[in-house]
């Protein structure tokens, strides 16, 4: 979960092109409550770099906290928007 000022400045669709280029799979959804929620699969060192660019965000942004969650993995490929 990514929360502070994430909706309305393409916070999901730069996450989706940073998790395409680092062949992270997964899926990223605006919540109802402001948020931002999303899955990432793949290596370690690729799911940190995208996470790592979640605790900033794209310009516009303004994250206050990054929750992050360990799950097991669910087999997911490419990457999607809900």
């Amino acid at each position: 979960m990514i929360r502070g000022r994430v909706q309305g400045v393409f916070f999901r669709d730069t996450l989706r092109r940073l998790a395409e280029q680092n062949g992270v799979a997964g899926w990223a959804r605006n919540t109802p409550d402001g948020t931002v929620e999303a899955v990432l699969e793949g290596d370690e060192e690729s799911v940190a770099r995208v996470v790592q660019f979640a605790h900033n965000g794209p310009e516009g942004a303004a994250v206050h906290r990054v929750e992050e969650q360990d799950e097991e993995p669910e087999g997911l490929t490419g990457f999607r928007i809900r």
